[in-house]
């Protein structure tokens, strides 16, 4: 099967993978727009990868609205994720770790 990411409004600057995929591997992009993507890292089924230049503190753009905004220069190709942007629909994510979503911010005894 060949790696597909879906942009899903034509003002989108970002798009969700429909697959995994490594990096240095070329995506398709469906749906908005049609092309092709090179992935600058690992992306996981169902995240997100820039389409297009995003600097820091310009919106992240999907479902044609802002979800969150850059927390740093974002390249095309790259991994959006919360590592690299906060949500505005959950200010508490930027709290969570990464990979496995846990709190950062509780400490358990």
């Amino acid at each position: 099967m060949d790696n597909v990411v879906y942009k899903i409004n034509a003002t989108d600057n970002v798009a969700t993978a429909l697959t995994s995929f490594k990096h240095g591997e070329t995506a398709n992009i469906r749906g908005a727009e049609e092309g092709v993507i090179d992935a600058n890292e690992e992306i996981h089924i169902g995240h997100k990868i820039a389409l297009s230049f995003i600097a820091q503190g310009a919106p992240i753009v999907k479902y044609g609205i802002s979800i969150g905004t850059a927390t740093q220069d974002i390249s095309p190709g790259d991994w959006v994720h919360l590592h690299v942007m906060c949500s505005n629909y959950d200010r508490r994510s930027a709290s969570l770790d990464v990979v496995t979503g846990a709190p950062k911010d509780i400490k358990y005894e």
